[in-house]
This record gives C-alpha cells, structure tokens and sequence, in this order.
C-alpha cells in the first residue's frame, strides 16, 4: 500500500487549507444550486475526513513494517551508537546490531496504534475555529494543530508502551548487550547509553507525524477522489 492510499481519506479535506477567504465563502454559500452549507457542516466534514485518515495511519504504522519497511520513518540506531556502527560490526556484533534495529522498529510498529484513541480525542474537540484556521493555514496546518494538541499525551502515553513493546520484542536485551559490550572495550573514550525508551518514543512520535505531513502535503497537490456527497459540495467550490 502507498503512502497516498493509506491516509488520504484524511486528508482530501486539506486541498480546502490553500482556499483564499473567498474560496471559503463560496463553499459556505452553497454551489449547484444545493444550497448553503453551514461553518457546522464544514468543520463537521473536516473533522469526519481526519478522523477517518488518522486511523488509517495508525493502522498502517502499527502493521509489520510500518516502521521498518518504510524509509520515512523508519527508526535507526540511536546516534552514539551510530557513531561507533563500522566498530560495532568490526568487532563481530553486526548481526546484533541488525537484530536490535528491527526489534525498535518493532517496538514502535506495536506502539503506533495507542496514538489513534489520542488523535481522534483531539480532532473531535476541534472547534468551528480550529477548522477554519485549519481550512485558511499553512501547508502543514493540521499536522502543527495535532501536534500542538496531542504531543504532550503521546509522549506520557508512549514511554510506557513503548518501555513494553521493546522488552516484548527484545530491543532492550539486544541494545543492552550491544552497548555494554562495546562500553567495556579497552580504550573506548566514547560510551552507548543503553536506555533507548526515551529515543523510540520521541522517533515513534516524529514518525507518526511525519507521515500526516506527508500525506497532508500529498493531498494539497492530489486531490484525488471524493468520498462522500459532503466532500463533494465543498470541493466543488474550487473547481
């Protein structure tokens, strides 16, 4: 599956955020003869598209893969341990380090999904307000909106997930014993931190929202299809 096809729904409602005021009154005084739509409809109609792209994505994100297969987001090595990865492999911990890599991935892919219920908490307390100043923003303006709005509670809510899914998938062990081997080498002036919990959660974090950016970035230029007769009514008024 693209990056297109995954959130897309989500965001066939942001074409609207490059809309002059103009743009916007039109959509709001109605066009084919189908009558006004309210500022309650519109925001209505923005709220349902992101809620149900955002879930899209967690799903997506939270699949085999959706971290590791996917080279936007993917996790690498924290970057002390990036720093010394040619000593790592040389000493004949390549494979470890392989293993340990994967398994982060994994801990987010299993994390990813605890993001969606915070989302869509977030979308659904959008106000008539927050949606026109979606609608009249910046490129990124509802990807900064939830980042502004949920960041706080998915930090809180993932650093325990998070600690859970890397000792479920033995990122823990396998980083742990990666760090602590190279720390005790003769000579080694430069030390791993063997913690990785506060590292994954915010890259699973920064993942998350890098790919509503993406997709929110994708659909400005792309508008795609329309869904339902709503989105229809409203994209009708720039065309």
């Amino acid at each position: 599956m693209t990056r297109i096809h995954f959130v897309y729904p989500i965001l066939l409602m942001l074409v609207f955020a490059s809309c002059t005021t103009a743009d916007i009154n039109k959509v709001l005084q109605g066009v084919g003869g189908q009558g006004p739509l309210t500022q309650q409809e519109v925001a209505q109609g923005l709220k349902e598209a992101l809620i149900q792209g955002i879930s899209k994505g967690a799903d997506q994100a939270s699949k085999q893969d959706g971290f590791f297969g996917n080279e936007l987001i993917r996790i690498l090595l924290p970057e002390d341990a990036r720093r010394v990865e040619n000593t790592l492999r040389q000493i004949g911990l390549g494979s470890e380090v392989d293993r340990a890599l994967l398994a982060i991935n994994r801990g987010a892919e299993r994390a990813a999904q605890e993001a969606k219920p915070i989302f869509i908490n977030a979308i659904r307390q959008m106000t008539i307000q927050d949606a026109f100043n979606i609608l009249k923003g910046e490129q990124d303006a509802a990807t900064q909106f939830l980042r502004r709005t949920t960041e706080r509670q998915l930090i809180e809510l993932f650093q325990p997930r998070i600690q859970e899914s890397l000792n479920e998938v033995g990122a823990t062990r396998f980083y742990g014993d990666i760090a602590n081997t190279y720390n005790n080498l003769p000579l080694t002036n430069r030390k791993i931190d063997p913690d990785l919990n506060a590292y994954v959660t915010e890259r699973a974090i920064d993942g998350l929202f890098k790919l509503v950016a993406s997709e929110e970035q994708n659909i400005r230029q792309n508008p795609l299809e329309r869904t339902t007769a709503l989105m229809r009514r409203v994209f009708a008024a720039q065309d």
